[in-house]
């Protein structure tokens, strides 16, 4: 078994993803002489090519990817199916395997968090300058107040502008006249509903503009600030459980997983001390289940799982939250720039783009497939199109903050999923998801003991109409999108609705892009069955989970305060973003990281450090 160099450390984080990595990294510099442990499931990925260069992320939805713990919802009869979700366990956890989308929450968004949620400190005039400090925004120096310019995490516009994200933003110029495209969908501070990226240059990512790499916490926050201070990673490895005396949190006891030590033994457990602080960093599956495996929830979950409970917490585990997503696949033509060879494994575009990434940092290898999207905020039009059943909740959600999307939308050149499992050819996705889904679900221990066991999750996918009102639309809305789209070349008919026979949104598997004027494709009653039918079928995960350790007060099912403490015991804190209480219509990276960099200012706080 893998053990740390030390016995007693004085900060252990259990694990080392975004959120944990920033804070872990910030404090290290901030103090050299603070013995800090980062303790993660999964392993190292330190100049690894597939997570090092952006166009591998592809590589990570492959079914045989052993980085990725697999969790399986069993209460889907929204869907009539069971629904799987992946997580991955890799030092810098989301950051080191997504898609490095650079997609900022909106002011509200924080502000939420801060008055609905009664979290102060936590608005948007408070987080913004951490959302500066942590970037370096290569794409125009010095363009604003409200992005960063000397921060570790790099924004450019990456390798290569796709001639499909060209298409993209050609038709939406053309199509869609009542928006505009802009060269900045992520001021915060502004409202949305424009078409991210410019008509030279794509939208904007994680990657650095100078050598064309993933910007990830493990590279930029961990690995970079282990020398000359006292900060330690321990990989492979579960945290089964916190360890209190009297109520106050001293340590954590530490398993192998097998997946990673295949040669450990399983039963073999250590005690490592923790002299001031231990901080839950495993993310909206894994947090949950170490405060439940520690004693802390639901009584009645604890008394399932056969743990003693230390402190009654019904909010643990609870208000699980994710985008509910759809990647509707397009075949593309043959000159259509696109990354799926590289996702199949190609040799030959392996070597074509991976050397060109080598020479100068550019070109597919150094991009993620994505090169345009919008935060879409529908028209009193578009709203009647979305239904009656969506009314109520544009009314008392949406309506008076203009800031609010209802729907991410954008396209992707590449087929979303597992690459091995289709034609090979050239594709292109229409992506979108729900900004802020009213389902929510769960997730709990069933074992006690296991850290590795299956849980009880429930992921709640359309489990509300409203959520469905959405997703269908965002299909249609798309859908007229790509048909447009001079790469288009038909529907992969495989995973599309089966429209009635005769129908006039029937799918071809073969097919000429329409003219911008043509007519939008109509509707009946009978397609829209269908469509439902294929959207819970198909319907997916965004990997955005968030919420089972909710900041809010306690009475309200919350499980931290606004300092990051778990109610009921001392010494201990969350920092990743399972502690959001409500959604964000973004991409979690950019949260995430924003959340490490509070966590770190809240810690350095209390321990009287200067300087973070």
């Amino acid at each position: 078994m893998a053990s740390p160099s030390l016995t007693e450390y004085d900060i252990i984080f259990v694990g080392a993803g975004t959120s944990g990595g920033v804070a872990a990294g910030r404090l290290a510099i901030a103090d050299p002489s603070l013995k800090i442990l980062l303790i993660e499931a999964g392993p190292h990925v330190k100049d690894d090519e597939a997570f090092v260069q952006p166009a591998k992320c592809l590589s990570h939805l492959r079914a045989d990817n052993p980085v990725f713990k697999v969790h399986v919802s069993e209460h889907c009869e929204f869907l009539g199916r069971k629904q799987v979700v992946t997580v991955p366990h890799v030092v810098g956890g989301g950051s080191s395997v997504n898609f490095t989308i650079y997609n900022r929450a909106v002011a509200s968004d924080f502000d939420d968090w801060e008055k609905v949620h009664e979290n102060t400190g936590w608005g948007a005039k408070d987080l913004v300058p951490l959302l500066k400090k942590t970037e370096n925004y290569q794409v125009a120096d010095g363009k604003d107040d409200v992005h960063g310019y000397g921060g570790p995490i790099n924004v450019s516009y990456g390798g290569i502008m796709t001639n499909v994200g060209q298409d993209f933003l050609d038709v939406a110029k053309e199509f869609d006249r009542t928006r505009i495209i802009t060269d900045d969908p992520n001021a915060v501070t502004r409202t949305t509903n424009d078409y991210g990226g410019n008509l030279t240059r794509s939208d904007f990512r994680f990657i650095d503009g100078k050598t064309g790499k993933r910007s990830d916490v493990a590279h930029n926050f961990v690995y970079n600030n282990q020398k000359d201070t006292g900060l330690e990673v321990l990989t492979g490895t579960f945290v089964k459980r916190v360890i209190f005396e009297n109520k106050r949190a001293t340590g954590v006891e530490i398993v192998p997983n097998l997946r990673f030590q295949p040669n450990a033994d399983a039963t073999e457990t250590q005690i490592i001390g923790a002299k001031k602080l231990v901080v839950v960093s495993s993310g909206t599956f894994g947090s949950p289940q170490i405060l439940e495996r520690s004693g802390i929830g639901g009584k009645s979950i604890l008394e399932r799982a056969a743990v003693k409970q230390l402190v009654d917490l019904p909010g643990v585990g609870e208000n699980f939250q994710d985008h509910t997503s759809l990647f509707v696949p397009y075949h593309a033509t043959p000159d259509s720039d696109t990354l799926d060879g590289i996702g199949r494994g190609d040799p030959e575009d392996l070597k074509k783009f991976g050397d060109q990434f080598w020479k100068d940092g550019t070109g597919v290898m150094a991009h993620n497939g994505v090169d345009a999207g919008i935060k879409y905020r529908p028209s009193p039009t578009e709203l009647e199109e979305i239904g009656p059943e969506f009314k109520k909740r544009w009314d008392e959600y949406f309506a008076d903050k203009e800031d609010k999307s209802v729907l991410w939308m954008c396209q992707m050149s590449l087929l979303l999923g597992d690459p091995l499992s289709v034609p090979a050819r050239k594709y292109f996705t229409m992506g979108m998801f729900v900004g802020y889904p009213i389902s929510t679900g769960h997730v709990h221990i069933k074992d006690g003991q296991n850290p590795d066991e299956a849980v009880d999750f429930e992921g709640a996918y359309l489990k509300c109409p409203e959520d469905m009102a959405v997703i269908k639309f965002g299909y249609k809305r798309s859908r007229e999108f790509a048909r447009r789209m001079p790469c288009y070349e038909g529907e992969f008919v495989a995973a599309h609705p089966e429209f009635p026979e005769g129908s006039e949104a029937t799918v071809h598997a073969s097919a000429k892009p329409v003219p911008i004027s043509a007519p939008c494709i109509k509707y009946t009653a009978e397609d829209d069955k269908a469509l439902e039918a294929y959207i819970r079928k198909f319907v997916a995960a965004a990997w955005h989970f968030i919420g089972t350790c909710a900041m809010k007060p306690r009475e309200k099912g919350g499980v931290v305060d606004n300092k990051l403490n778990v109610y009921g015991v001392e010494g201990l804190k969350v920092c990743d973003i399972s502690i959001l209480p409500s959604n964000v219509c973004a991409n979690t990276y950019s949260t995430a990281l924003v959340v490490g960099e509070k966590g770190a200012v809240i810690i350095a706080e209390e321990l009287g450090l200067k300087g973070v």
